[in-house]
C-alpha cells in the first residue's frame, strides 16, 4: 500500500512538473493605477489555487466548528434527559427452541 501511495504521489509530481514547464511563459498583470506585474503563468495560476484551497478550508473549518459545538450541546441535552426507551433482555435461542413461534 505504502508503494502504491508513492508511485500516486510520483505520478502526480511527474504531471504538475510537466505542467509548469510547459506553462512558463510571462504574463502582465494588470492592477489598478496602472500597477503591473510580470510573473510566469504556472505562478499565476498556483497562486489562484492555493487562494482557492484556503477559501474552501476555511469553510469546511467553519462548517465543522459549528458542527462539533451542536454536537456537544446535543450531548448535553441527552445527558440531562431521562432515557426514552425502555431495554428489556434480548429473547433466548438456543438449540432447543422453537425458530418461530
Amino acid at each position: 500500500m505504502r508503494l502504491l501511495t508513492w508511485i500516486v504521489r510520483l505520478f502526480l509530481f511527474l504531471v504538475l512538473f510537466g505542467f509548469a514547464v510547459k506553462n512558463d511563459d510571462v504574463v502582465t498583470l494588470r492592477f489598478f493605477f496602472g500597477a503591473q506585474w510580470q510573473v510566469p503563468l504556472v505562478l499565476v495560476i498556483l497562486l489562484f489555487v492555493v487562494i482557492g484551497v484556503l477559501i474552501g478550508v476555511t469553510a469546511a473549518v467553519a462548517t465543522l466548528y459549528r458542527q462539533h459545538r451542536e454536537l456537544g450541546q446535543l450531548r448535553e441535552r441527552q445527558a440531562d434527559a431521562p432515557p426514552l426507551v425502555t431495554v428489556r433482555p434480548p429473547v433466548a435461542h438456543g438449540p432447543d427452541l422453537p425458530e418461530t413461534y
